[in-house]
Protein backbone atom coordinates (compact mmCIF):
# COMPACT_ATOMS: atom_id res chain seq x y z
CA UNK A 1 0.00 0.00 0.00
CA UNK A 2 0.96 3.66 -0.46
CA UNK A 3 1.41 5.88 2.27
CA UNK A 4 -1.49 7.37 3.85
CA UNK A 5 -1.45 10.78 3.11
CA UNK A 6 -3.51 13.88 4.65
CA UNK A 7 -6.28 16.27 2.69
CA UNK A 8 -5.42 16.74 -0.63
CA UNK A 9 -3.52 20.53 -0.64
CA UNK A 10 -3.35 22.93 -3.24
CA UNK A 11 -2.83 21.66 -6.87
CA UNK A 12 0.03 22.70 -8.18
CA UNK A 13 0.36 23.05 -12.17
CA UNK A 14 1.91 19.70 -13.19
CA UNK A 15 3.73 21.58 -16.59
CA UNK A 16 7.10 21.89 -15.67
CA UNK A 17 10.52 22.99 -16.95
CA UNK A 18 13.68 22.53 -16.15
CA UNK A 19 14.83 26.40 -15.12
CA UNK A 20 14.09 29.28 -12.63
CA UNK A 21 14.08 32.61 -12.17
CA UNK A 22 17.08 34.50 -12.76
CA UNK A 23 18.51 31.43 -13.85
CA UNK A 24 18.02 29.64 -10.36
CA UNK A 25 17.54 25.95 -11.08
CA UNK A 26 13.93 24.53 -10.64
CA UNK A 27 13.75 20.93 -8.91
CA UNK A 28 10.54 19.79 -9.67
CA UNK A 29 9.56 17.54 -7.31
CA UNK A 30 6.41 14.83 -8.16
CA UNK A 31 4.92 13.67 -5.33
CA UNK A 32 1.42 11.94 -3.66
CA UNK A 33 -0.94 14.69 -2.10
CA UNK A 34 0.38 15.62 1.37
CA UNK A 35 -1.09 18.66 2.95
CA UNK A 36 1.57 20.55 4.84
CA UNK A 37 4.31 18.99 2.60
CA UNK A 38 5.14 23.22 0.77
CA UNK A 39 6.13 23.85 4.33
CA UNK A 40 8.71 21.70 4.14
CA UNK A 41 9.89 22.30 0.29
CA UNK A 42 9.33 25.94 2.04
CA UNK A 43 11.97 25.14 4.49
CA UNK A 44 14.26 23.34 2.12
CA UNK A 45 14.49 26.40 -0.11
CA UNK A 46 15.15 29.09 2.41
CA UNK A 47 18.20 26.39 3.19
CA UNK A 48 18.67 26.44 -0.74
CA UNK A 49 20.16 29.72 -0.10
CA UNK A 50 19.27 30.58 -3.77
CA UNK A 51 21.53 27.99 -5.46
CA UNK A 52 17.85 26.13 -6.35
CA UNK A 53 14.37 26.09 -5.82
CA UNK A 54 12.32 23.13 -5.37
CA UNK A 55 8.42 23.19 -6.66
CA UNK A 56 5.74 20.95 -5.73
CA UNK A 57 3.83 19.32 -8.62
CA UNK A 58 1.33 17.14 -7.32
CA UNK A 59 0.71 13.86 -8.51
CA UNK A 60 -2.84 12.36 -8.61
CA UNK A 61 -4.15 11.31 -5.27
CA UNK A 62 -4.53 7.47 -6.94
CA UNK A 63 -1.59 5.26 -6.48
CA UNK A 64 -2.02 3.58 -10.38
CA UNK A 65 -2.79 6.95 -11.63
CA UNK A 66 0.66 8.15 -9.72
CA UNK A 67 2.47 5.20 -11.67
CA UNK A 68 0.84 5.75 -14.92
CA UNK A 69 1.71 9.34 -14.93
CA UNK A 70 5.29 8.98 -13.87
CA UNK A 71 6.00 5.96 -16.62
CA UNK A 72 4.29 7.30 -19.38
CA UNK A 73 6.90 10.78 -18.45
CA UNK A 74 9.96 8.68 -17.82
CA UNK A 75 9.64 6.51 -20.72
CA UNK A 76 9.64 9.69 -23.14
CA UNK A 77 12.61 10.87 -21.24
CA UNK A 78 10.98 13.57 -19.69
CA UNK A 79 13.94 16.52 -18.80
CA UNK A 80 11.31 18.06 -16.01
CA UNK A 81 11.50 15.76 -13.59
CA UNK A 82 13.64 15.88 -11.29
CA UNK A 83 12.99 14.26 -7.67
CA UNK A 84 10.32 11.39 -7.34
CA UNK A 85 8.19 10.00 -4.56
CA UNK A 86 8.25 6.49 -5.20
CA UNK A 87 5.72 3.85 -3.57
CA UNK A 88 8.17 1.11 -2.00
CA UNK A 89 6.86 -1.00 -4.06
CA UNK A 90 7.91 1.07 -7.30
CA UNK A 91 11.69 1.35 -7.00
CA UNK A 92 13.10 -1.72 -8.33
CA UNK A 93 10.60 -1.48 -11.53
CA UNK A 94 12.06 2.72 -12.60
CA UNK A 95 15.77 1.33 -11.26
CA UNK A 96 15.93 -1.68 -13.42
CA UNK A 97 14.36 0.43 -16.36
CA UNK A 98 17.30 2.88 -15.56
CA UNK A 99 14.82 5.72 -14.93
CA UNK A 100 16.75 6.62 -11.63
CA UNK A 101 19.95 7.75 -10.48
CA UNK A 102 21.97 5.15 -7.88
CA UNK A 103 22.79 6.75 -4.59
CA UNK A 104 26.51 7.21 -3.88
CA UNK A 105 29.14 8.80 -1.84
CA UNK A 106 28.40 10.68 1.41
CA UNK A 107 24.59 11.15 -0.22
CA UNK A 108 24.09 7.05 0.45
CA UNK A 109 25.82 7.45 3.45
CA UNK A 110 23.66 10.28 4.97
CA UNK A 111 20.47 8.24 3.80
CA UNK A 112 21.38 4.72 5.30
CA UNK A 113 22.69 6.58 8.69
CA UNK A 114 19.90 5.90 11.43
CA UNK A 115 17.05 4.75 8.77
CA UNK A 116 15.25 1.83 9.49
CA UNK A 117 16.22 -1.43 7.84
CA UNK A 118 12.83 -2.40 6.25
CA UNK A 119 12.28 1.07 4.15
CA UNK A 120 16.18 0.60 3.10
CA UNK A 121 15.82 -2.62 1.85
CA UNK A 122 12.88 -1.42 -0.15
CA UNK A 123 14.86 0.75 -1.53
CA UNK A 124 17.68 -1.04 -3.04
CA UNK A 125 17.85 -3.00 -6.32
CA UNK A 126 20.92 -5.10 -7.32
CA UNK A 127 22.95 -4.19 -4.03
CA UNK A 128 22.75 -0.25 -4.81
CA UNK A 129 20.47 2.06 -3.14
CA UNK A 130 17.81 3.90 -5.51
CA UNK A 131 15.81 5.91 -3.11
CA UNK A 132 15.96 7.62 0.21
CA UNK A 133 12.85 6.65 2.51
CA UNK A 134 10.56 9.29 3.27
CA UNK A 135 8.28 8.19 5.31
CA UNK A 136 6.85 4.40 6.10
CA UNK A 137 4.11 2.66 7.22
CA UNK A 138 2.31 -0.14 8.96
CA UNK A 139 -0.79 -1.80 9.75
CA UNK A 140 -1.67 -1.81 13.86
CA UNK A 141 -4.25 -4.02 15.45
CA UNK A 142 -7.00 -1.53 16.73
CA UNK A 143 -9.34 -3.29 19.53
CA UNK A 144 -12.48 -2.09 21.80
CA UNK A 145 -11.27 -2.30 25.16
CA UNK A 146 -14.85 -2.55 26.75
CA UNK A 147 -14.87 -5.24 25.07
CA UNK A 148 -11.62 -7.28 24.60
CA UNK A 149 -9.51 -7.67 28.34
CA UNK A 150 -6.30 -8.44 26.23
CA UNK A 151 -5.40 -8.17 22.36
CA UNK A 152 -5.08 -11.24 20.73
CA UNK A 153 -1.70 -11.96 19.86
CA UNK A 154 -2.75 -14.52 17.03
CA UNK A 155 -5.26 -14.95 14.56
CA UNK A 156 -6.26 -18.06 16.22
CA UNK A 157 -7.10 -16.30 19.17
CA UNK A 158 -8.66 -13.35 17.71
CA UNK A 159 -11.24 -15.38 15.79
CA UNK A 160 -11.65 -16.95 19.11
CA UNK A 161 -12.39 -14.08 20.77
CA UNK A 162 -14.77 -12.41 17.91
CA UNK A 163 -16.68 -15.69 17.93
CA UNK A 164 -17.51 -15.62 21.76
CA UNK A 165 -18.25 -12.15 21.59
CA UNK A 166 -21.12 -13.20 19.15
CA UNK A 167 -22.32 -15.21 21.18
CA UNK A 168 -23.35 -13.02 23.63
CA UNK A 169 -24.50 -10.46 21.01
CA UNK A 170 -21.84 -7.98 21.78
CA UNK A 171 -20.21 -6.37 18.70
CA UNK A 172 -17.54 -8.88 17.65
CA UNK A 173 -16.63 -8.29 13.89
CA UNK A 174 -13.02 -8.22 12.68
CA UNK A 175 -12.76 -5.57 9.97
CA UNK A 176 -10.12 -5.47 7.62
CA UNK A 177 -9.41 -4.96 3.68
CA UNK A 178 -10.84 -7.84 1.74
CA UNK A 179 -11.59 -5.75 -1.56
CA UNK A 180 -9.75 -7.79 -4.68
CA UNK A 181 -7.01 -4.85 -4.93
CA UNK A 182 -3.28 -3.87 -2.75
CA UNK A 183 -4.72 -3.89 0.12
CA UNK A 184 -5.53 -7.84 0.25
CA UNK A 185 -2.12 -8.65 -1.09
CA UNK A 186 -0.39 -6.67 2.04
CA UNK A 187 -2.54 -8.84 3.89
CA UNK A 188 -1.75 -12.06 3.04
CA UNK A 189 1.97 -10.73 2.55
CA UNK A 190 1.65 -9.91 6.46
CA UNK A 191 0.69 -13.53 7.00
CA UNK A 192 3.31 -14.99 4.78
CA UNK A 193 6.12 -13.24 6.60
CA UNK A 194 4.35 -14.35 9.63
CA UNK A 195 4.21 -17.70 8.77
CA UNK A 196 8.16 -17.36 8.25
CA UNK A 197 7.52 -17.73 4.53
CA UNK A 198 8.11 -16.93 1.49
CA UNK A 199 6.11 -15.83 -2.23
CA UNK A 200 9.54 -15.43 -3.99
CA UNK A 201 13.29 -16.17 -3.90
CA UNK A 202 15.34 -14.02 -2.29
CA UNK A 203 16.70 -12.78 -5.82
CA UNK A 204 12.75 -12.02 -6.73
CA UNK A 205 13.18 -14.53 -9.73
CA UNK A 206 11.53 -17.35 -8.54
CA UNK A 207 7.98 -17.97 -7.49
CA UNK A 208 8.48 -20.16 -4.07
CA UNK A 209 5.08 -20.61 -1.93
CA UNK A 210 6.55 -22.32 0.29
CA UNK A 211 4.75 -23.74 3.36
CA UNK A 212 4.52 -20.57 5.28
CA UNK A 213 3.24 -19.78 2.47
CA UNK A 214 0.53 -22.25 2.21
CA UNK A 215 -0.28 -21.68 5.71
CA UNK A 216 -1.03 -17.96 5.29
CA UNK A 217 -3.59 -19.19 2.80
CA UNK A 218 -5.06 -21.88 5.51
CA UNK A 219 -5.21 -18.36 7.79
CA UNK A 220 -6.61 -16.00 4.81
CA UNK A 221 -9.37 -18.82 3.89
CA UNK A 222 -10.34 -19.83 7.98
CA UNK A 223 -10.88 -15.98 9.03
CA UNK A 224 -12.85 -15.46 5.97
CA UNK A 225 -15.25 -18.32 6.53
CA UNK A 226 -15.61 -17.98 10.38
CA UNK A 227 -18.36 -15.53 10.53
CA UNK A 228 -16.52 -12.82 12.25
CA UNK A 229 -16.20 -10.75 9.21
CA UNK A 230 -18.36 -7.83 7.58
CA UNK A 231 -21.06 -8.52 5.06
CA UNK A 232 -18.95 -6.04 2.84
CA UNK A 233 -15.44 -7.53 3.59
CA UNK A 234 -14.34 -8.66 -0.03
CA UNK A 235 -15.24 -5.51 -1.41
CA UNK A 236 -13.74 -3.63 1.81
CA UNK A 237 -11.14 -0.83 1.01
CA UNK A 238 -9.35 1.30 3.86
CA UNK A 239 -11.84 3.86 4.72
CA UNK A 240 -14.55 1.34 4.31
CA UNK A 241 -12.45 -0.40 7.53
CA UNK A 242 -12.49 2.95 9.44
CA UNK A 243 -15.85 4.00 9.02
CA UNK A 244 -17.61 0.52 9.67
CA UNK A 245 -15.24 0.23 13.02
CA UNK A 246 -16.26 4.07 14.18
CA UNK A 247 -19.92 2.68 13.76
CA UNK A 248 -20.04 0.51 16.55
CA UNK A 249 -20.07 -2.53 14.93
CA UNK A 250 -16.63 -3.98 15.03
CA UNK A 251 -14.72 -5.43 18.16
CA UNK A 252 -11.16 -5.66 16.03
CA UNK A 253 -10.08 -3.66 12.99
CA UNK A 254 -6.64 -4.18 11.10
CA UNK A 255 -5.52 -1.16 9.46
CA UNK A 256 -3.17 1.96 9.27
CA UNK A 257 -2.71 4.55 11.90
CA UNK A 258 -4.64 7.15 10.20
CA UNK A 259 -7.41 5.67 11.70
CA UNK A 260 -6.35 6.84 15.04
CA UNK A 261 -7.39 11.10 14.45
CA UNK A 262 -10.19 10.17 12.21
CA UNK A 263 -11.78 8.51 15.25
CA UNK A 264 -10.54 11.10 17.76
CA UNK A 265 -12.26 13.58 15.18
CA UNK A 266 -15.13 11.45 14.24
CA UNK A 267 -16.29 9.42 16.83
CA UNK A 268 -14.64 11.05 19.93
CA UNK A 269 -16.74 8.88 22.34
CA UNK A 270 -15.76 5.67 20.52
CA UNK A 271 -12.22 6.78 20.63
CA UNK A 272 -12.34 6.73 24.18
CA UNK A 273 -12.45 2.56 24.37
CA UNK A 274 -10.35 2.19 21.43
CA UNK A 275 -6.55 0.54 22.36
CA UNK A 276 -3.97 -0.73 20.17
CA UNK A 277 -1.22 -3.64 19.88
CA UNK A 278 0.79 -5.70 17.93
CA UNK A 279 -0.59 -6.88 14.61
CA UNK A 280 -1.43 -10.82 15.37
CA UNK A 281 0.85 -13.31 14.50
CA UNK A 282 0.11 -17.02 12.80
CA UNK A 283 1.82 -19.07 15.33
CA UNK A 284 1.98 -18.35 19.35
CA UNK A 285 5.15 -17.01 20.56
CA UNK A 286 6.15 -16.08 17.08
CA UNK A 287 5.81 -12.27 16.68
CA UNK A 288 3.93 -10.69 13.76
CA UNK A 289 6.26 -9.55 10.51
CA UNK A 290 3.96 -6.73 9.29
CA UNK A 291 4.04 -5.21 5.83
CA UNK A 292 5.20 -2.02 5.51
CA UNK A 293 4.47 0.71 3.28
CA UNK A 294 6.19 4.33 2.47
CA UNK A 295 7.50 6.70 -0.03
CA UNK A 296 11.01 6.58 -1.19
CA UNK A 297 12.49 9.54 -3.09
CA UNK A 298 14.11 9.24 -6.49
CA UNK A 299 16.21 11.02 -8.59
CA UNK A 300 15.15 10.96 -12.03
CA UNK A 301 18.16 9.89 -14.70
CA UNK A 302 17.10 12.27 -16.69
CA UNK A 303 17.14 15.32 -14.49
CA UNK A 304 19.09 17.67 -15.52
CA UNK A 305 20.48 19.03 -12.06
CA UNK A 306 21.06 16.10 -10.39
CA UNK A 307 23.27 17.24 -7.72
CA UNK A 308 20.78 19.89 -6.89
CA UNK A 309 18.15 17.25 -6.87
CA UNK A 310 20.08 14.70 -4.32
CA UNK A 311 20.42 17.78 -2.58
CA UNK A 312 16.46 18.70 -2.45
CA UNK A 313 15.68 15.02 -1.87
CA UNK A 314 18.22 14.65 1.29
CA UNK A 315 16.66 17.71 2.60
CA UNK A 316 13.24 16.41 1.84
CA UNK A 317 13.90 13.91 4.35
CA UNK A 318 15.73 14.76 7.27
CA UNK A 319 15.03 14.10 10.64
CA UNK A 320 13.57 17.70 11.40
CA UNK A 321 12.03 17.43 8.11
CA UNK A 322 10.38 13.94 8.40
CA UNK A 323 9.35 14.46 12.24
CA UNK A 324 7.48 17.65 11.08
CA UNK A 325 5.80 15.51 8.33
CA UNK A 326 5.07 13.22 10.94
CA UNK A 327 3.16 14.89 13.31
CA UNK A 328 1.16 17.31 10.86
CA UNK A 329 0.59 14.85 7.96
CA UNK A 330 0.29 11.85 10.12
CA UNK A 331 3.37 10.02 7.57
CA UNK A 332 5.76 7.48 10.00
CA UNK A 333 9.22 8.75 10.33
CA UNK A 334 11.82 6.47 8.66
CA UNK A 335 14.80 7.45 10.92
CA UNK A 336 14.53 5.85 13.61
CA UNK A 337 15.48 8.43 16.61
CA UNK A 338 12.82 10.38 15.84
CA UNK A 339 10.83 8.04 17.60
CA UNK A 340 12.03 9.11 20.37
CA UNK A 341 11.60 12.63 20.31
CA UNK A 342 8.91 14.08 22.80
CA UNK A 343 7.01 15.81 20.06
CA UNK A 344 6.15 12.76 18.82
CA UNK A 345 4.24 11.21 21.76
CA UNK A 346 1.06 13.10 21.33
CA UNK A 347 0.49 12.81 17.97
CA UNK A 348 1.64 8.77 18.14
CA UNK A 349 0.73 7.68 21.07
CA UNK A 350 0.71 4.17 19.76
CA UNK A 351 4.24 4.98 18.33
CA UNK A 352 6.18 2.13 20.11
CA UNK A 353 4.21 -0.74 18.84
CA UNK A 354 4.75 1.30 15.08
CA UNK A 355 8.33 0.98 15.64
CA UNK A 356 8.24 -2.29 17.32
CA UNK A 357 6.81 -3.77 14.04
CA UNK A 358 9.30 -1.69 11.97
CA UNK A 359 12.00 -3.29 13.31
CA UNK A 360 10.85 -6.04 11.79
CA UNK A 361 9.25 -5.38 8.87
CA UNK A 362 8.31 -7.78 5.66
CA UNK A 363 8.66 -5.72 2.52
CA UNK A 364 6.29 -7.22 0.04
CA UNK A 365 7.74 -8.87 -2.80
CA UNK A 366 11.43 -7.40 -4.33
CA UNK A 367 11.18 -7.27 -7.79
CA UNK A 368 10.56 -4.96 -11.05
CA UNK A 369 7.92 -7.16 -12.11
CA UNK A 370 5.70 -5.91 -9.18
CA UNK A 371 2.70 -4.70 -10.37
CA UNK A 372 2.29 -7.95 -12.57
CA UNK A 373 3.25 -10.14 -9.06
CA UNK A 374 0.44 -8.20 -7.41
CA UNK A 375 -2.30 -8.23 -9.82
CA UNK A 376 -2.23 -11.76 -10.08
CA UNK A 377 -2.03 -12.42 -6.33
CA UNK A 378 -5.25 -10.16 -6.07
CA UNK A 379 -6.94 -11.77 -8.49
CA UNK A 380 -6.32 -15.57 -7.32
CA UNK A 381 -6.74 -14.55 -3.95
CA UNK A 382 -10.11 -13.20 -3.87
CA UNK A 383 -12.51 -14.31 -2.52
CA UNK A 384 -10.37 -15.58 0.40
CA UNK A 385 -13.57 -17.66 1.08
CA UNK A 386 -12.87 -19.46 -1.51
CA UNK A 387 -9.25 -20.60 -0.80
CA UNK A 388 -8.02 -24.13 -1.00
CA UNK A 389 -4.24 -23.85 0.63
CA UNK A 390 -2.66 -26.49 -1.19
CA UNK A 391 -4.17 -26.06 -4.76
CA UNK A 392 -4.19 -22.43 -4.45
CA UNK A 393 -0.66 -22.38 -3.65
CA UNK A 394 0.36 -24.56 -6.71
CA UNK A 395 -1.97 -22.24 -8.61
CA UNK A 396 -0.28 -18.95 -7.63
CA UNK A 397 3.53 -20.77 -7.86
CA UNK A 398 2.68 -21.28 -12.12
CA UNK A 399 0.58 -18.15 -12.31
CA UNK A 400 2.87 -15.69 -10.41
CA UNK A 401 6.25 -17.59 -12.50
CA UNK A 402 4.37 -16.33 -15.68
CA UNK A 403 4.34 -12.64 -13.94
CA UNK A 404 7.72 -12.77 -13.14
CA UNK A 405 8.99 -13.64 -16.95
CA UNK A 406 5.76 -11.27 -18.15
CA UNK A 407 3.42 -14.38 -19.69
CA UNK A 408 -0.11 -13.64 -19.69
CA UNK A 409 -0.15 -10.54 -17.50
CA UNK A 410 -0.57 -7.10 -18.86
CA UNK A 411 1.60 -4.48 -17.48
CA UNK A 412 0.09 -2.07 -15.19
Amino acid sequence: MVAVAAALGVLLPLAACGGGDGGVPTINLYYPPEQNLQTVIDNCNEQAQGRYRIEYRVLPRGADDQRVQMVRRLAAGDRGMDVLGLDVTWTQEFASANWIRPWTGDARAEVERGTLAGPLESARYEDELFGAPKNTNVQLLWYRTDLVEQPPETWDDMIAQAQRLKEQGQPYQVLTMGAQYEGLVVFYNTLVASAGGQILNEDGTEAVFDEGAVRALEVLQRFATAGVTNASFTNALEDDVRLAFQSGNGAFQLNWPFVYPALQEGAPELADKVGWARYPGVDAGQPSRVTIGGVNLAVSRFSDHPDEAFEAALCIRDAENQKFSAINDGVPPTIESIYADPEMTEAYPMKDEILAELRDGATRPLTPAYQNVSTVLSVTLSPPSAIRPQETADELRRSVQDALESKGVLPG
